[in-house]
């Protein structure tokens, strides 16, 4: 009898577990490392929701696009957190994607109107580096020193594609001649950005591609105060992140449940001191202390969305020419 009961109680735990919905959400690797803010999202969202939310990290942000192209509608993601400004054109033309109507307050710096995506962190590049270091004030000045510098390869990483579209917006038709000058100060180009910042931690060059809001890291959570960003005066790039539903998800309601969750306010209280960047909708309790020694770059740059493919194209054959020479 007690293997009866045993046995009843195995086919009990398990047409419980059947009847658990799972949700996958493809995004990029620091978001579900340990110390990202993917295990309290996690958390937070299937108290709420009865479900398993299942985070699957694969590189960086533009290799999510990538992947995504792979498998098509064939794909398990119901849900992909982690494309940006510079590549919502791009996904809307894979026609996977199905339309969102999250609303919320939006405390952007732009003003925000998709009817596919939902911003859920936003944020500026810029170069890290130490505080005793004598930064450039812009790209022209980087050019002409003897820093080293780390960046992100622009076909993987939304960071190194933010950079392309950083120095166009920048500099236009002189891109190329900014790329130019720039080529000798890159010591290498990472596949995504958890590399390249490790490099720069590790004393491997003088300054990396990240953002403005990477130093708040190592004074919040380290109590570290020797990093800050440079500040350009041709200004900085923007950068939105978003996440949306794939129009083939077998979970289309818990999809929705989940965006209007990344937007909540127990989300984007989360996001600030794990994503370490700007939270899209600000939190009622407001941003942690430290983000105010953070500089303010006077000029936002961003590019239209429709205008980036083609600018994209040619930004990435002339970064190709300068670093091949």
């Amino acid at each position: 009898m007690k293997y009866l009961a045993f046995a009843a109680g195995l086919v009990g735990a398990s047409a419980a577990l059947a009847e658990t919905p799972q949700l996958t959400v493809y995004t990029y690797d620091s978001f579900v490392s340990d110390w990202g803010p993917g295990p309290q999202i996690e958390k937070a969202f299937e108290t709420e929701c009865g479900c398993d939310l299942k985070f699957v990290g694969m590189g960086d942000g533009a290799a999510l696009l990538a992947r995504l192209k792979l498998e098509g509608a064939r794909s398990e993601a119901d849900v992909v957190l982690g494309l940006d400004t510079s590549l919502i054109a791009a996904a809307k033309e894979t026609g996977l994607f199905a339309g969102s109507d999250v609303e919320a307050d939006y405390t952007l710096p732009i003003e925000w109107r998709d009817d596919v995506f939902a911003p859920y962190d936003w944020g500026y590049f810029a170069f890290v580096h130490d505080k005793d270091l004598q930064a450039p004030g812009n790209f022209r000045a980087l050019a002409e020193s003897d820093l080293k510098i780390v960046i992100q390869d622009p076909r993987s990483s939304t960071p190194g594609l933010g950079l392309l579209m950083w120095v166009k917006a920048a500099y236009g038709d002189e891109a190329e001649t900014i790329w130019q000058g720039l080529a000798n100060n890159v010591v290498t180009v990472t596949k995504g950005w958890s590399e390249a910042y490790g490099l720069f931690l590790e004393g491997e060059a003088d300054m990396v591609l990240s953002y403005t809001t990477s130093p708040a890291y190592h004074l919040i959570a380290e109590e570290d105060d020797s990093k800050t960003a440079a500040a350009f005066d041709e200004g900085h790039y923007l950068q939105v992140e978003v996440v949306g539903k794939l129009a083939g998800s077998d979970q289309p309601d818990l999809a929705d449940r989940f965006i209007a969750f990344m937007v909540s306010d127990t989300a984007q209280s989360i996001l600030p001191t794990t994503n370490w960047m700007y939270p899209a909708v600000m939190p009622e309790a407001g941003l942690p202390s430290g983000f105010d020694t953070l500089i303010a770059p006077e000029k936002a740059l961003l590019l239209p969305n429709e205008d980036i493919p083609t600018v994209r194209d040619e930004a990435l054959q002339e970064w190709l020419g300068a670093l091949s020479q």
